[in-house]
Parts: C-alpha cells; structure tokens; sequence
C-alpha cells in the first residue's frame, strides 16, 4: 500500500502533522518529514523523532548512487523507494522546490 502524504508549508505545521499521526497510531519509525534541503531534513527528523529515508528503505545501490546525484534527483528517489509512482515522486519534488514540507506516515 503507498505511504499518505501531508504536504505543509512551515517547519511547525510538519510538527503539528507528527503529533497528529501519532495520535492516529503511527509510531515514530513509520513517520518521515521531507524537505528539499538535507539539513532542514535533518532537522525536522530529530526534532520530531521521526525516521530518515535510508538504506533500509532505498537499498544499499540507491543509497549509493545518491551520493551523485542531484538534490531533485535524489527527492524522487527517495520517494518512489518508499512507494510513490515515478509521476507521483515527480509532482512531491514540485511541491519541496517550492519550499514545502512532506510529512509522510508508511500504512500499517
């Protein structure tokens, strides 16, 4: 089954949206906030104790090959790892190059 989505457009509304879905049941390693920015990724990740998409998601190649590739590309690769369609992926990277914020929950 594919992930639901939230797409948000602050830092704070991505923190509203975790405590929503923990309060729906999702645990902390089923929950990721994207942003375009690594660091700002990062960020969010550890304020909100939500999980990084990673090697477990990606497989050790993507994980690899995102190493050299470009932000963007890498975004889409990271989102169709975790289930999104390739055009699905595509119109999420839009959303982050606007500034936007991807709060993503894995269905149980």
């Amino acid at each position: 089954m594919k992930p639901t989505i939230q797409v948000v457009d602050t830092q704070m509304a991505a923190m509203h949206a975790v405590r929503e879905l923990n309060l729906r049941g999702y645990g902390q390693d089923d929950i990721y906030v994207l942003a375009h920015d690594g660091d700002q990724t990062d960020q969010l990740n550890e304020a909100a104790d939500t999980n990084n998409i990673g090697i477990s998601e990606e497989g050790v190649f993507n994980s690899m090959a995102n190493l050299f590739r470009s932000r963007g590309d890498e975004l889409r690769a990271k989102l169709e790892a975790i289930g999104f369609s390739e055009e699905e992926a595509g119109m999420y990277e839009e959303q982050l190059d606007r500034g936007r914020v991807l709060v993503i929950a894995k269905v149980h």
